[in-house]
């Protein structure tokens, strides 16, 4: 019996030896064929669709008087306006243009950004719908 326990504890150890994952070599022992590709730093667009219950559109247009105010200002910023939909009169979009994604992360790290969206949170009637898109052969 003991045999058969020492065999077993043999087998299981050397199963969880083979199964274990295949770390890859350090940078140093890599091949000369495989290179590191960074990403290109392309320039970003942001879409963000805001949706603002009835009677609360004067008052967000105020509030984003001051945050497109602010972002244009910022370095990093190469637009930033504000739509209404000239149909459904409480639907908005942001449309924002920075130099790359650095940029975008300084913007939202920001007081006023911050602020900003703590103001309008009461006046959403649902949550924003934001997208980020490379700007496709700009850098």
């Amino acid at each position: 019996m003991k045999t058969k326990i020492l065999f077993f504890s043999i087998l299981l150890s050397l199963t969880g030896i083979s199964c274990k994952p295949k770390t890859p070599p350090p940078p140093a022992q890599q091949s000369q064929s495989e290179t590191v590709v960074q990403a290109p730093d392309y320039q970003k667009m942001i879409t963000a669709k805001v949706f603002i219950k009835p009677g609360k559109e004067a008052e967000f247009i105020t509030a984003a008087k001051m945050m497109i105010e602010n972002s244009n200002k910022e370095e990093g910023c190469l637009g930033y306006m504000l739509y209404q939909d000239p149909y459904e009169k409480t639907n908005f979009i942001f449309v924002e243009k920075y130099k790359n994604q650095a940029a975008i992360d300084v913007h939202f790290a920001t007081p006023y950004f911050r602020e900003f969206g703590t103001i309008t949170s009461d006046w959403t009637s649902k949550p924003m719908e934001i997208n980020i898109i490379d700007i496709a052969g700009e850098k």
